[in-house]
């Protein structure tokens, strides 16, 4: 019992980590995107990609808070 209370720790440290980064990604996308549109002289199929990844990175950050925010029983 006590290995798999180490796993749930060592899983859950993970998970911050992954947080972490992707938070530090998606912020560094969310700038370039801006600094693109503001110097008028935006490729807008570049902005466009650059906004799904943003999205997809958000899916999986709100996807890794869920699974370290624990259940609430109304």
């Amino acid at each position: 019992m006590c290995d798999e209370y180490q796993d749930e720790e060592f899983n859950e440290a993970e998970l911050i980590s992954a947080l972490t980064r992707l938070k530090s990604e998606h912020r560094q996308i969310d700038n370039e995107i801006k600094a693109i549109t503001e110097t008028g002289v935006a490729d807008m199929l570049k902005v466009g990609r650059m906004k799904k990844i943003k999205l997809a990175l958000k899916d999986q950050i709100v996807f890794i808070e869920n699974q370290l925010t624990p259940d609430i029983i109304a």
